[in-house]
C-alpha cells in the first residue's frame, strides 16, 4: 500500500509466565494489526488495533470476559504475528485485505464473491465496455460486482443503445489505425459504432463518450442528462443540428431508463444504505445503492462465522469487505448498527472518495425506513438460503435411505467414511480412508495413512492405529463425524475399530464391516452378520465404497513398494544417499536409466568420484550379464 512500510515481528506464546509477560509488555504501543496462529501456521484469527500492546494483552487476562468462540480459538493459537503500521487507517486496511486473502476461521468472513461478474472499461486508447468475472491491475475501470445478472446486463444494454461503443475486441491505437490493420464492421454500418478502427472519430471524442458511460455506470442519470443537455446546446448553437438530434434521442432514452428506477430520497444524495440478517452461524448483509436521490441497485453477501459476534464487528466486516472492492463510494453510508472504529473507517472511505464520507446510524424518519427495509431484504434472503439448504437436505439418494432402512440408521448415512489395510507380508503397511457423500465420492477428502506402531501383518492392530489417528484429529478440530463409519473386514477388524471409538468416548458412533468372501455385513456386539439381500442398492453402495477404499489403498502400497525397490539398490553403492539416489532417479527416470547412463552424463550430476562408484557397481552387473 502507497506510504505503508509495515514492520513484522513473530511471538510465540510461551507456558512460562514470566517470558509470556515480558514478551507483551515489549509489544509495541502504535497501531497495527495481529495474527492468532496454531502450531502448524495457520492463521486462526486477524485482528486490528489503535494500541498493539494493550490489545494483545486483553486476550491474557484471566479475569477478562471472553466470547466462547475467542477461547476456542485461544486454545489452539501458539503463535501471534504483529505488523506495525503507521496508521489506524493502514491498519483497518491492511487487516480487510488480510481477512479476504486467508479467511481465518474464527473471523466473520463474506463468502467468496469472485464469481460475481464486473461491468469493466478498459485501459487503452479506445476502451471497450464488457462484462468479466476477472479483475486485472492494469488501470481498467471497474463497476460492480453485481450479485443479480440480470442486472448487469441491464446495465449493458443500456450503455449499447446509448452510446456508440465498439464491440470488436482489438486492441487499436494511432499506429495500428494508420496502419489500416482493421476494418469497419457491420456495427458502423447500423449506427452501433462511431468507427474508431479506421479513424472516423477521435481518440478524444471516443473518450469522452466513454466518460459518460462512466457516469452512468454509477447511477448518476441526473448529473449525465445535464451533461448531455449541455452538448446539445453547444452542438445546436453551432448549428449542427443533426448531431444535436442525436444528444436529444440519448437524453430521452436515459430519461426512460432513470424513470424505471425508485425514487427514494428527496435531497437526492448518494448513499449507501447496509443492514444483515443473522441466524445461528449464518448471515446475509444487503446493501442498497441510492445515486442522485433514487435506487439504483441492491448487492448482497453471504457470511458466516457469525454466531456469538456483536453487530458492531459484523457490520464493520461488511464495510470494510466491501468497499475494499467497490469502485464507488457514495457522500454516505447508514448502516443499522455503528461499526468497529468507526472514525477509521469513515477517514479511510474519505480517502478513497476524495471528499468526506459520514458513517451513521439513522434512528427516525425516511432514512431509518430505508434500513429497515434494507434488513427486511436481507432476512427474506437468509431465509431463501434456508429454504434452499433444506431443498436440498430432501433429495437423499435411494441407495442412502436403503442403508438407513437396513441398518436401522437414526439419520440417513450421507457421510460414509471407509478404512481399509494393504501390505505386502507385513511389509509398507498402509492405510487408505475414502470419504461417500450421498453416494459419491468426495475424492479431495480422501486420506492417505503410513502404519506406524505396527510390524508384520496385523490388519488389526493397523485398524486400531488409524482409526485412533483419524478420530482424534475430527475431535481435536471439531470437525463433522461420519454419520457412518466402515471398516474393510469382518469381525477381527470391526472389533478393533470399536474398541478405539469406545476409548475415544465415541460410543454411539455407528459403525459396521464388510467381510470380503461373503459380502457379509458385521454390526457391534453381534456374532452373526446382517441379514441385507445380495440384490439390494443398500449393499451394493457398501461393495462400491468398499471397492473404492481398497482401490486407494493398494494404489498407494504399491507407489511405496516401488519407491523402496527403487532406491534400495542405489542406496546399497558407497556415497549414494537417499537425497542423491531421489535425484539420480529423477534425471534417468528408473535405476536401468542410471544404469546404462553415460560417464559423462553421472559425472554432470554426481561428481567424478560418485560418477566412478556407480559405474564399477554397474559394471560387474553388465558383466554377469554379457557372460550369461
Amino acid at each position: 500500500m502507497p506510504g505503508m512500510d509495515p514492520q513484522s515481528l513473530t511471538i510465540r506464546i510461551a507456558a512460562e509466565e514470566v517470558s509470556l509477560a515480558e514478551k507483551l509488555e515489549s509489544l509495541p504501543t502504535g497501531p497495527g494489526v495481529y495474527q492468532h496462529k496454531d502450531p502448524t501456521g495457520k492463521v486462526l484469527y486477524v485482528g486490528k488495533a489503535k494500541n498493539l500492546r494493550n490489545r494483545v494483552r486483553q486476550y491474557f487476562q484471566q479475569s477478562r470476559t471472553m466470547d466462547p468462540r475467542i477461547e476456542q480459538m485461544l486454545a489452539k493459537a501458539t503463535d501471534i504475528e504483529i505488523i506495525v503500521t503507521d496508521s489506524e487507517v493502514e491498519a483497518l486496511i491492511l487487516e480487510s485485505n488480510l481477512i479476504k486473502k486467508l479467511r481465518p476461521r474464527y473471523n466473520v468472513v463474506l463468502k467468496d464473491d469472485k464469481s460475481y461478474p464486473y461491468i469493466v472499461i478498459t485501459n487503452e486508447p479506445y476502451p471497450r465496455i464488457f462484462i468479466t468475472r476477472h479483475i486485472r491491475r492494469d488501470g481498467s475501470r471497474y463497476f460492480g460486482p453485481y450479485t443479480d445478472v440480470k442486472n448487469v446486463r441491464a446495465a449493458l444494454k443500456v450503455i449499447r443503445d446509448l452510446f456508440m461503443v465498439r464491440s470488436c475486441n482489438f486492441r487499436l491505437d494511432a499506429e495500428i489505425i494508420a496502419k489500416k490493420k482493421v476494418k469497419l464492421c457491420l456495427d458502423y454500418h447500423i449506427k452501433k459504432c462511431e468507427g474508431p478502427c479506421e479513424g472516423k472519430v477521435t481518440a478524444e471524442r471516443y473518450n469522452a463518450m466513454i466518460d459518460q458511460a462512466a457516469v452512468l455506470l454509477k447511477g448518476k442519470t441526473e448529473t449525465l442528462a445535464g451533461m448531455m443537455r449541455e452538448e446539445m446546446e453547444t452542438l445546436a448553437a453551432a448549428r449542427k443540428f443533426e448531431e444535436a438530434a442525436v444528444i436529444r434521442d440519448r437524453i430521452r432514452g436515459l430519461e426512460a431508463y432513470a424513470e424505471r428506477q425508485k425514487a427514494v430520497d428527496l435531497d437526492a444524495c448518494d448513499r449507501d444504505i447496509m443492514a444483515y440478517a443473522a441466524e445461528n452461524d449464518d448471515a446475509c448483509g444487503v446493501i442498497f445503492k441510492v445515486r442522485d436521490g433514487k435506487m439504483i441497485g441492491r448487492q448482497h453477501y453471504y457470511m458466516n462465522s457469525v454466531e456469538g459476534k456483536p453487530p458492531a464487528e459484523i457490520l464493520a466486516t461488511m464495510v470494510q469487505q466491501h468497499y475494499l472492492e467497490a469502485q464507488d463510494v457514495p457522500q454516505e453510508v447508514l448502516v443499522s448498527a455503528t461499526p468497529d472504529d468507526t472514525p477509521a473507517v469513515e477517514e479511510w472511505l474519505t480517502r478513497r472518495r476524495g471528499s468526506p464520507v459520514a458513517v451513521r446510524v439513522p434512528h427516525e424518519g425516511e432514512e431509518a425506513k430505508l434500513v429497515a427495509l434494507t434488513r427486511t431484504n436481507a432476512q427474506f434472503l437468509l431465509d431463501e438460503l434456508k429454504v434452499q439448504r433444506l431443498k436440498r437436505a430432501d433429495t437423499t439418494p435411494f441407495g442412502v435411505l436403503s442403508l438407513q432402512r437396513d441398518l436401522r440408521l437414526e439419520v440417513p448415512p450421507r457421510r460414509i467414511e471407509c478404512f481399509d489395510i494393504s501390505n505386502t507380508a507385513g511389509t509398507d503397511s498402509v492405510a487408505s480412508l475414502v470419504v461417500f457423500i450421498d453416494g459419491k465420492p468426495k475424492k479431495s477428502e480422501y486420506r492417505k495413512f503410513k502404519i506406524r506402531s505396527v510390524d508384520g501383518p496385523n490388519d488389526f492392530a493397523s485398524m486400531r492405529e488409524v482409526v485412533g489417528r483419524r478420530f482424534k484429529r475430527l475431535l481435536e478440530e471439531q470437525a463433522t463425524l461420519p454419520d457412518l463409519l466402515m471398516v474393510d473386514g469382518g469381525k477381527g477388524q470391526l472389533s478393533s475399530a470399536v474398541d478405539v471409538l469406545n476409548g475415544l468416548g465415541l460410543t454411539a458412533q455407528p459403525v459396521i464391516g464388510l467381510a470380503k468372501q461373503l459380502e457379509e455385513v458385521f454390526l457391534p456386539g453381534r456374532s452373526d452378520p446382517e441379514l441385507i439381500p445380495k440384490a439390494s442398492g443398500s449393499l451394493r453402495l457398501l461393495q462400491q465404497i468398499r471397492d473404492e477404499a481398497h482401490r486407494f489403498a493398494i494404489t498407494f502400497h504399491r507407489s511405496l513398494r516401488e519407491k523402496r525397490t527403487l532406491q534400495t539398490e542405489l542406496d546399497l553403492i558407497e556415497g549414494v544417499g537417499k537425497k542423491r539416489a531421489r535425484e539420480l532417479l529423477e534425471a534417468f527416470g528408473s535405476v536401468q536409466g542410471v544404469r546404462f547412463a553415460s560417464r559423462e552424463q553421472l559425472e554432470e550430476l554426481v561428481g567424478s568420484k560418485t560418477a566412478d562408484r556407480i559405474q564399477e557397481y554397474f559394471g560387474g552387473e553388465r558383466e554377469d550379464g554379457a557372460g550369461g
